[in-house]
């Protein structure tokens, strides 16, 4: 079937670039159970579950199956003033809203505008390798941090498809080489020595692992008393990267959220969550990546920085 997708409303919806692709199977998915039993994984146990199995085919979640259509959401890179703390440009986009749920509906739009028959959206909640299927459909290449990069957007973009039960006549881009050359920043000025010689990411060691999916008041990774302004998330190995060097930084925005955060010190930010509820954490940030950790994860992540 030919079916021009329409590029004023890709443009709308925050697509920069986009791939089709009929393959079903992930290319890296021995590299992604070898890191499964390499131990890499750490706290990240919803990669290592029974939904592995499904991750090699995406028939596994769509039956129906018969192509894809990968779409790049860019989000800006955010420059951080000094002395100010950091959290991951993505947290900060969207006018501070969860990504999943912006994305779900703008590729439910989209979708409607391309197919009238069944189809799924897939995030990164699908059991799903989504780098290895944008990788699939052209899109960009695997980098030694394990992000897939992308010659014109660098990396600071997120990737959502559209699963279909149907084929179009769409021209399919050719897989991309690797652009890294002997380029190593992303592994060098990683501060937890996270990053593998092998393009994987030990979780573990990771300080967005720590910040994100480390609920309770745990130890940090070996190292991390070098960290001093990361309290959510890390953008360490795209900010060195020179592929995002093109990529103009923006100044953070202004919300509810940078309000809380930022030009304030660790101590005066511990104190405001010391004072109120898990309840109110959660009402204050529903709706955002940041309820995610809880107050006690952020609690945590406060107190291990080296820098009050």
């Amino acid at each position: 079937m030919t079916k021009l997708i329409d590029q004023n409303l890709l443009k709308l919806q925050g697509v920069v670039d986009y791939g089709y692709t009929e393959a079903d199977k992930a290319l890296s998915y021995q590299k992604y159970l070898d890191w499964i039993n390499e131990s890499k994984a750490g706290k990240l146990s919803y990669l290592t579950d029974e939904r592995s199995l499904k991750r090699e085919s995406l028939k596994s979640i769509f039956p129906e199956f018969k192509s894809a259509y990968v779409f790049l959401f860019n989000y800006p890179k955010f420059k951080t003033e000094q002395g100010d703390l950091k959290i991951a440009s993505y947290a900060l986009s969207f006018g501070a809203k969860d990504y999943h749920y912006v994305l779900k509906d703008r590729l439910n739009i989209i979708a409607k505008s391309i197919t009238h028959k069944e189809y799924k959206i897939s995030l990164d909640i699908e059991p799903v390798l989504e780098r290895d299927l944008a990788h699939r459909a052209g899109l960009g290449w695997f980098g030694k941090n394990s992000m897939l990069i992308n010659k014109t957007h660098g990396s600071y973009f997120l990737i959502g498809s559209i699963l279909l039960s149907e084929t179009f006549n769409q021209p399919i881009k050719k897989i991309e080489t690797d652009h890294c050359g002997s380029c190593t920043k992303c592994i060098d000025f990683c501060p937890t020595n996270a990053i593998s010689s092998d393009r994987t990411l030990i979780a573990q060691k990771c300080i967005s692992t720590y910040t994100i999916e480390e609920f309770k008041d745990v130890e940090p990774p070996k190292s991390y008393e070098s960290v001093k302004e990361e309290i959510f998330g890390c953008d360490i190995c795209q900010e060195v990267c020179p592929w995002n060097h093109k990529i103009p930084a923006e100044q953070s925005p202004e919300n509810f959220v940078t309000d809380f955060f930022f030009n304030k010190s660790a101590q005066k930010i511990l104190l405001q969550l010391e004072q109120m509820s898990n309840r109110e954490y959660k009402r204050i940030f529903y709706g955002t990546a940041l309820a995610r950790t809880g107050r006690v994860g952020m609690m945590k992540n406060l107190k291990a920085l080296k820098k009050p």
